[in-house]
């Protein structure tokens, strides 16, 4: 009974911990990139998009490469282990909790930074976890998935090539998701990654040969998708783009597109391929 009764205890304070760090993680990682010029007391009223990260709570440096002013960002991360469907069932319940802690810390909409983790049920779930964050947050929301899947139709793709950091479990259903949206896949390949920390090894130009390989593998291909929020695309688009001739729609860019425009900004971004110029 005793044992019992401390495990009890160990268990509450684990979970009053965890509460107050998923609400001190959304501040402490907050990051200003505010308009030129803004005082202190007038940053509270820029437009700040939050940032549900799955793995890191610091924010990407991509967000400030293509918004470097007049914008704030703020990340809390939800502590994803590994991709795969069981890590992405472990954390699923911290996903609305983790929006609303952002939310009172003064983010005005929400990203949800992980693409397998938000596709990986189906088009269906994808709305839900939408719905979710929204509720919780009393914030506009959007996902990875829904980002890039909007991108993709921006650009007029529907013939895909599709180049990934998953093992074949999470391709596949990748590939279901985006039939359930209305795409062919001509081609998807994956770098077979399930551990989050390995995607640190995965490197520039090994991501951008292996998208090129993809890309040739996919006759008829009319855009390309690169799917994985810790992929660093954002230096690759336009090279991808002269050498495949298609339009590149890639997670971690075009979600912070797709974030800054529920702040009501255009979220353009010349420079880093044909989505971020429209």
């Amino acid at each position: 009974m005793r044992a019992r009764k401390h495990a009890m205890q160990d268990l509450m304070t684990s979970r009053r911990n965890f509460l107050k760090a998923g609400i001190a993680g959304a501040a402490a990682t907050a990051v200003g990139t505010t308009a030129v010029g803004a005082s202190a007391a007038g940053a509270t009223r820029v437009p700040t998009l939050g940032l549900v990260s799955p793995v890191d709570s610091s924010v990407p440096p991509e967000a400030a490469t293509l918004y470097p002013t007049g914008i704030r960002f703020q990340a809390a991360s939800v502590g994803l282990a590994t991709m795969t469907p069981e890590g992405y069932d472990r954390v699923l319940d911290r996903i609305a909790p983790t929006a609303r802690a952002l939310s009172l810390h003064g983010a005005q909409a929400i990203v949800l930074m992980g693409t397998s983790l938000s596709f990986y049920k189906g088009a269906a779930f994808n709305r839900e976890l939408t719905q979710r964050m929204i509720t919780a947050s009393g914030c506009p929301a959007v996902t990875m998935s829904t980002a890039v899947i909007e991108g993709l139709r921006s650009v007029g793709g529907r013939r895909l090539a599709v180049a990934t950091a998953y093992d074949e479990e999470v391709n596949r259903r990748l590939q279901a998701f985006l039939h359930e949206e209305g795409f062919e896949v001509l081609a998807l390949r994956g770098l077979g990654v399930e551990k989050v920390a390995d995607i640190r090894h995965v490197t520039r130009d090994g991501l951008l040969r292996f998208s090129v390989e993809v890309f040739e593998s996919a006759h008829g291909a009319d855009a390309m998708l690169i799917s994985c929020g810790g992929l660093r695309t954002l230096d690759l688009l336009e090279p991808l783009e002269r050498r495949c001739g298609i339009p590149v729609v890639s997670s971690l860019p075009h979600a912070l597109r797709a974030g800054v425009r529920l702040l009501g900004l255009s979220g353009r971004a010349p420079g880093y391929g044909r989505l971020l110029s429209l």
